[in-house]
Order: C-alpha cells, then sequence, then structure tokens
C-alpha cells in the first residue's frame, strides 16, 4: 500500500522555510546551469546553421581552416571545369574565390580581438542565401571598400556605414552592413577578393567556395578533387566544413556541465539536510505509519518523491530564472575566439527547450541524490526505537 502524495505535499508546505530555502538552493543551480549552456548553444548553433548541403568548400589538403590553406590562381580554372558545378543564367559557375585574413581590431568596450576579413568574388553573396544587405550599399571593387556584419559592427570601433577601418598601413571605408541570418559570415567582413589580394600582397587563395548541381554532383566533385594528385586540394561539404568548426563550443560545454555537477552536488547536500531534519521530525509519524501497516517500500518511496518533488519545484523556478536572464539580461550579442581561426565569433545566447528538459532532469537527478539517504534512514528506523521515541 503506498502513502498518498498529498501527505507529502502538505509537510513541504508545513516547512515552508526549509522548503524555501532548499527550493531556492536548487533554482540557482539550474539557472547557472542553463545560462553557461545556453552560451555554448548559441556558439553552436552559429556553425550548425551555417553552410549549404550543395556548396563545396575547396582548401589546400590537411588545411584545418580557410586561413590555413591556401588555392593557387592557375588551380581555380581547373576546379571551375569539374562537372557537376551549377551555373547561373549566364553559364558561369557558381564559384568563388576567396582570401581570408585575420584584422586585429578594437572592440567598442575595450580591447581587442582578431576579425575576418573575407575578400569575395561577385558570385560569394549568390553562394550564401542568408545574406541579406541591411544597410548603406555593396562595396564596389578595386576601391579599398568593405560590408560590415551587423555582429561586427555592433562589437568593434569604426565599424559602422562612414567609418573607415585601419589595420596597419591599410584602410578601407565601410560602405555598408550586412545581416547573415546568425551564421558564421555573421562575424565576418567582406571586400573584393582581388583588392584584398593586392592589399595584403597574397598570390594565392584562401579557398574556393562552388555550388553543386545536386547531392550526386556534390559528392562527385568531391571524389574528383580528393583523388586529383595534381591538384592537392581537398574538397568538402561547406555543412562538414562548419561542422568541423564547433569543436570552438566543447570547453564551454564542459565547463558548464562541470560547473553545474559542482554546484549540483553542494544543492544534493541543501536537499539532503532538508530531508535529515525532516526524517527526525517526523519520527513519530514514521512509527505511526509503521503500525498502521505501511511498508519499508512504501515509506522510501514516499520520501524520495518527496525529495524529488522538492527538486521539481527547484528546477522549474531555476528554468524561470534562466529563461528571465537570457531574455533580458544577456539578450545581446557576445563573442569568442574560434580556436581554429583565432577569429573572433559573434552570436548570442540561446535557451532552447532541450536545455530546459535538461535542466529539469538535472534537478531531479539532485533531489533523487539528496533524497535517497534520509528516505533510507526513514525507511529502516527500527519500529521499537520509532516507537519508543512515541513514548
Amino acid at each position: 500500500m503506498a502513502i498518498p502524495l498529498k501527505y507529502n505535499i502538505r509537510n513541504l508546505l508545513v516547512r515552508k522555510i526549509t522548503t524555501g530555502l532548499t527550493v531556492l538552493g536548487i533554482a540557482l543551480v539550474v539557472a547557472v546551469f542553463l545560462c553557461v549552456m545556453s552560451l555554448a548553444e548559441g556558439l553552436t548553433r552559429v556553425f550548425k546553421s551555417s553552410g549549404s548541403e550543395r556548396n563545396i568548400i575547396v582548401l589546400r589538403q590537411n588545411s584545418q581552416s580557410e586561413i590555413q590553406s591556401g588555392v593557387t590562381r592557375d588551380q581555380v580554372p581547373l576546379i571551375m571545369t569539374l562537372p557537376g558545378i551549377e551555373r547561373d543564367k549566364d553559364g558561369s559557375p557558381l564559384a568563388s574565390p576567396e582570401l581570408v585574413v585575420g584584422l586585429n581590431l578594437e572592440k567598442i568596450e575595450g580591447g581587442a580581438s582578431i576579425v575576418t576579413l573575407r575578400g569575395i568574388s561577385e558570385k560569394g553573396p549568390i553562394l550564401r542565401p542568408n545574406f541579406k544587405l541591411i544597410e548603406g550599399r555593396m562595396f564596389r571593387p578595386g576601391l579599398s571598400e568593405v560590408i560590415v556584419s551587423k555582429g561586427i559592427s555592433r562589437r568593434f570601433k569604426n565599424c559602422r556605414v562612414g567609418d573607415t577601418i585601419r589595420f596597419g598601413s591599410y584602410q578601407w571605408n565601410v560602405v555598408g552592413i550586412f545581416d547573415a541570418g546568425g551564421t558564421a559570415p555573421d562575424s565576418e567582413i567582406w571586400t573584393d577578393v582581388e583588392g584584398a589580394l593586392a592589399d595584403f600582397k597574397r598570390l594565392t587563395y584562401s579557398s574556393v567556395l562552388l555550388r553543386s548541381t545536386d547531392s550526386d554532383a556534390r559528392d562527385q566533385i568531391i571524389k574528383a578533387l580528393n583523388s586529383d594528385p595534381r591538384l592537392n586540394l581537398e574538397g568538402k561539404s561547406e555543412r562538414v566544413y562548419y561542422d568541423e568548426q564547433t569543436s570552438t563550443a566543447e570547453p564551454i560545454k564542459f565547463l558548464g556541465f562541470f560547473i553545474g555537477i559542482i554546484m549540483a552536488i553542494g544543492a544534493s547536500f541543501g536537499a539532503m539536510n532538508t530531508m535529515y531534519a525532516a526524517v527526525s521530525a517526523r519520527t513519530q509519524e514514521i512509527a505511526t505509519l509503521r503500525v498502521l501497516g505501511f511498508s519499508r517500500l512504501a515509506i522510501l518511496i514516499s520520501f524520495v518523491v518527496e525529495a524529488i518533488c522538492l527538486a521539481l519545484l527547484g528546477g522549474i523556478l531555476g528554468c524561470l530564472f534562466g529563461i528571465i536572464a537570457v531574455n533580458l539580461a544577456l539578450s545581446g550579442i557576445t563573442g569568442t575566439t574560434n580556436f581554429n581561426t583565432f577569429s573572433e565569433v559573434v552570436f548570442a545566447f540561446r535557451l532552447t527547450p532541450k536545455l530546459l528538459l535538461i535542466g529539469m532532469f538535472f534537478s531531479v537527478l539532485t533531489g533523487l541524490l539528496g533524497g535517497i539517504l534520509p528516505a533510507s534512514r526513514a525507511a529502516f528506523t527500527k519500529i521499537t526505537l520509532a516507537l519508543r521515541q512515541v513514548g
């Protein structure tokens, strides 16, 4: 025979102060965990939502990123003759040889960071369907003009329309602001590729981005590139390339779980203390329950359920705290370093339903760990000892 759940709920209401403090402790653990994990989720989302299934990025073999890669001018025409590349209405291949360079720019709030300057061809925006010019105009080739992403414009000095970006002896006029829909280009500055090659005295492109006609053509192009020893190049799906860049978020995820586990241990002790106090204060009740015929298992389950109810309340409150924090205090754009390119990655905190479910699971686990020992003590209290205390 199971003990009614309302018995546990009434006991929680009777001990309002200890119940409230325990719930608050668990809520803070869940809220901190959700904030850190939403940071990692926002960073992961940048790369996961970037790239097209039909786009192929061509790099030098064994290059971890574009900034480590090099594609010579004479290789580009050979790449563009590969069968399966989609063509525009004029019959020219949808391909963009590009140059990637890091600029050390000053942040608005102080300090400096490396920002990716990408030289693109006229096909570059077409190959990125999320691109949208939201202010100013497109750059004109050969005039040292750039367009800046919305995220970079908000975080770095001299990156608004009409400003001039200076880097060493180089300078570019900002003529437009673009939005890439929260994808990787939202962390970049764009200019024309030939001007960038001349400015930085580079002889090779960093990569070539091209679009295949379909998934079969994509696989054939990648196979052709990887198997041709004359080219010494490597082709990979643009989506795969950006998936590989998500390693940047792994240390943050590890930090989130590490902080969460450490704090959860503390919260478990808090829940344990609350439940031990409840067991001590209710020895008479436990004895009465045993006399009434409730089994040890029923008492054990009852106290575990009571601890989990505490944790559920804490989890719900913690999720509310997390939602408020992410949507109000952490709603702006932030940035971190991509460890593959050492350049700035602009992103926003993202709290997803999946993270909220993980937070609730985290709170239940905390309650279970904190409640199992006190529940065992309650269940296995000798009935003679309990009856003696009643007397």
